[in-house]
């Protein structure tokens, strides 16, 4: 069946309340690789979460107890929920958050869990896939080893970080770092925020939270992303948006470790370690009166500073290219193709992104799309893609090897690379473990010496 083959790996979390539906929802599930498991009394591990796919299955009762705050927990957690309720199948926002779309009947058959169930896993797939290359950190340049290095050191404090970089430079995947590598916080949620996209008047409900019933459309009960954040990391990205009214508030939480909901009375202690980003200079912000001075001198406790892509050099431009392309084309469709040619890694090393990795990124994914259809490195294709991007620099239209003093090189070694690549079918791979080397180096020697694909092994061309 296409719903078996689909559902795999899969964790479903039901909160039954009082709707008596685990043991259903078990006896459906029951042949495929899905383990139900009775969430109402238990904490879920967010490693767990992170290995398996996850499904949260919620009878509306649970909104009436109030021992769940779905939306909270939802954005915590990050995975779709399914409402099972007796009102109709709509989205009615007395019975359902207006933001889940996923219902299902309390009757509901084996059939329509499992469909809608199955549709679920295969949205989540595609966006794990469509996410993937944002998972992929490489740190071969001198600036970023030296940066990691810093993040070593100081994962394991308390104190607050300020990440200092331009846009699309990376400053999510630092702080990220900082939150796994930390003993007391790493275990918690890791809350990130973008400061630059608070809509005016929704700060206090959006960081503070609100109680049931404070306001018109207040069905439930709100946690803000401090609450959220409690025991975990707050990551507050352009920090520098943040106008000067809201700056203090941010100020008042840090210092007394307190926050009020909007419509409550009662103070509730939030502790989470909090990691700030800007792309913007600060300290000159606090000169020309945008920024508090005591709010910049709380947060930048310790900081660090992400390179551009330009500062980390051709070297980590070649291999985030190649992580990314491996992302869209597939690891094994990319093996049965040749290595990735020099002219184009070259091109790429001499292009200017000012974007950084996430400009970087675009054009990997979109070589990668050309890579995969094609099932080649179609170099007519991919020199007209390089050219019309905006930071590209002129590509020859074939590849032109450099003026260079052949007398200094090792012909007897560039003779016996031809021959090994000849022997095992210019598969870099197999070629690389032939002669007992990284396919770094063999990707260093092949441009060293200046050996083109399926150049003759018994040919010598000046």
């Amino acid at each position: 069946m296409r719903t078996t083959t689909a559902i795999e790996e899969l964790d479903l979390y039901v909160w039954e309340g009082k709707a008596d539906i685990v043991e259903r929802v078990a006896r459906c599930m029951a042949s495929l690789d899905v383990e139900v498991i009775r969430a109402d009394d238990i904490a879920i591990s967010p490693q767990r979460i992170d290995a398996r796919a996850s499904i949260a299955v919620v009878s509306v009762s649970v909104i009436d107890t109030g021992a769940l705050v779905l939306r909270d927990w939802q954005a915590t957690h990050g995975m779709p929920v399914i409402w099972v309720g007796a009102a109709p199948r709509d989205n009615d926002p007395a019975s359902y958050p207006s933001e889940y779309s996923h219902i299902l009947p309390l009757d509901f058959t084996c059939a329509e869990l499992r469909g809608l169930v199955s549709k679920l896993v295969v949205q989540l797939r595609a966006h794990s896939a469509q996410t993937a290359g944002s998972d992929v950190l490489v740190a071969e340049s001198e600036s970023m080893r030296a940066l990691l290095r810093e993040v070593d050191t100081f994962a394991d404090c308390e104190t607050t970080v300020l990440v200092h970089g331009e846009t699309g430079t990376g400053k999510e995947r630092i702080a990220e770092l900082l939150h796994r590598k930390n003993n007391r916080y790493g275990t918690g949620p890791f809350v990130a925020v973008n400061c630059g996209a608070i809509p005016d008047g929704l700060f206090e409900s959006l960081f503070f939270g609100h109680a049931k019933g404070s306001f018109t459309g207040a069905a439930v009960a709100h946690k803000g992303y401090f609450e959220q954040a409690d025991g975990g990391t707050l990551f507050l990205d352009e920090i520098g948006d943040l106008p000067l009214y809201q700056q203090v508030k941010l100020l008042r939480v840090l210092e007394d470790g307190t926050v009020t909901r909007i419509g409550s009375s009662t103070p509730l202690k939030v502790d989470f370690r909090l990691v700030a980003a800007s792309n913007r200079h600060l300290p000159q912000y606090v000169k020309d009166g945008n920024f508090r001075a005591d709010l910049y001198y709380r947060l930048a406790v310790i900081e660090l500073s992400v390179p551009s892509l330009e500062e980390r050099g051709a070297v980590d431009k070649i291999a985030l290219f190649k992580a990314f392309v491996a992302t869209v084309v597939g690891e094994e469709r990319l093996e049965a193709l040749p290595e990735l040619p020099y002219w184009l890694a070259d091109s790429v090393a001499a292009m200017r992104f000012p974007g950084n990795v996430r400009e970087l990124r675009n054009l990997a994914e979109r070589v990668g799309v050309t890579v995969r259809q094609m099932g080649s490195w179609d170099a007519t294709r991919l020199r007209r893609l390089l050219a019309s991007s905006g930071g590209a620099q002129p590509v020859a239209a074939e590849p032109a090897a450099p003026i260079v003093d052949r007398s200094k090189w090792d012909m007897a070694e560039r003779g016996r690379l031809l021959s090994a690549l000849d022997a095992n079918g210019w598969r870099r791979k197999d070629t690389a473990q032939f002669l007992g080397i990284s396919r770094k180096v063999l990707w260093e020697k092949i441009r060293k010496y200046q050996i083109f694909d399926e150049e003759p092994a018994t040919g010598e061309s000046e």
